[in-house]
């Protein structure tokens, strides 16, 4: 890390850490400033008494040692700020009421970019709930779909570890800082979702579990995830907060049906009620959401080329005819060529990728992504890829 990418790193947390603004506030200040954080923050204590006597006291005096703490967290290997003025920030989370100015990650940060379905539902779920919860999000994985949920106990946990067992592609979005796991029962899983697939938070190290920050975190879910599947749920479940936001996004709502005597079908019961799809099977999920998936992979390709990354084509989910054309070899780009000749047979991580091609992480992400879902390279634990045979 340079010394200006450091300065630049602690602008950002400074501005994060900043009582009473919060990402609605920074993104003002970035707009306005054009971008650039530097400025956003210059004029943020210009105007630091309109926020209160706490974030002017901070501005003022800082916390150097919390600042610290802040960068050598961010300095770990696997971890990044992701912020809003970056290339590879999730587009889908630019259309959502209150969109975060920054993610936390930790893990293979090219998941986000990924067309995502939410598998939420209630954290005392029943046997049958939790075979459901496997089952579907194993279906969805097969069909190019990455598995979005919150990490916590119940539907959440056993839709992560049905993706992670077939080696599928899963993020957590938490409630808590990045470097906190809650509930704690969940170590395991934190691990292998940050060796295997993604752990983000739009909280900064440090930050605990508080009440209040769920509901901010199923926003983010409901947002990442182009559809939001609910399986079990309560009258009462935090899942029919995320579904809710999910609905309000435009973003589609599934729930699946159960017995009028089970407690927890009737959160489902009402979601069904109100408008959200009644699923039976994953193939209606694909069948609906593959048209947004297709929206979704054209508005990354637009981004970036339109910042002189690599252009990739929209995922390749199932088709209508069940067969996408690759578009690493509809659109004759050479540079599809070159990065397999570069990969070789051996496995290799992002970063050597970007050595060795000289092409930013971002558009490497994005062609990576492309070659998985067609078969041509896999991806492996470590932030690795490898070159699979006939690729």
């Amino acid at each position: 890390m340079t010394m200006d990418d450091r300065d630049e790193l602690r602008a950002w947390l400074l501005a994060l850490r900043t009582p009473g603004l919060g990402p609605g506030g920074l993104r003002e200040r970035l707009d306005a400033a054009g971008g650039d954080i530097r400025a956003a923050l210059a004029q943020l204590s210009r105007d630091a008494a309109r926020l209160g006597e706490p974030a002017r006291a901070w501005l003022a005096r800082p916390d150097e040692v919390q600042l610290a703490a802040d960068l050598a967290w961010l300095a770990e290997p696997g971890h990044r700020l992701l912020r809003c003025t970056e290339v590879d920030f999730p587009p889908q989370l630019e259309h959502i009421p209150q969109p975060p100015a920054v993610l936390f990650v930790v893990g293979d940060t090219g998941l986000l970019l990924y067309p995502q379905v939410a598998i939420v539902g209630a954290r005392g779920a029943s046997a049958v709930g939790l075979a459901h919860a496997r089952a579907f999000a194993l279906a969805l994985t097969e069909a190019g779909f990455a598995i979005t949920s919150g990490m916590a106990d119940g539907i959440d946990g056993a839709a992560h570890v049905a993706a992670l067992d077939a080696g599928a592609k899963t993020l957590a979005v938490v409630g808590t800082g990045p470097d906190r796991v809650y509930p704690r029962k969940h170590h395991a899983l934190a691990r292998r979702l940050a060796a295997q697939g993604a752990l983000v938070s739009e909280f900064p190290p440090g930050t605990p579990a508080r009440p209040d920050h769920f509901p901010r975190r199923n926003r983010i879910i409901a947002g990442l995830a182009l559809g939001t599947l609910v399986v079990e749920a309560g009258l009462r479940s935090g899942s029919l907060i995320t579904a809710r936001l999910a609905a309000e996004q435009g973003r589609e709502v599934f729930a699946l049906p159960g017995s009028i005597h089970h407690p927890l079908a009737r959160g489902c019961h009402r979601l069904i009620r109100d408008g959200a799809r009644l699923v039976e099977s994953a193939t209606e999920i694909v069948e609906t959401l593959t048209p947004a998936a297709r929206m979704l992979g054209g508005e990354l390709a637009a981004r970036l080329g339109a910042t002189g990354g690599a252009v990739a084509g929209p995922p390749r989910v199932a088709s209508d005819d069940g067969v996408a054309p690759g578009p690493a070899e509809a659109d004759g780009d050479t540079g599809y060529r070159r990065l397999l000749t570069e990969l070789g047979h051996e496995p290799a991580t992002l970063d050597e990728l970007v050595r060795r091609t000289g092409r930013s992480a971002a558009a490497l992400s994005s062609m990576l992504m492309i070659l998985e879902l067609e078969a041509r390279v896999a991806s492996l634990p470590g932030n690795r890829y490898q070159r699979l045979p006939g690729g």
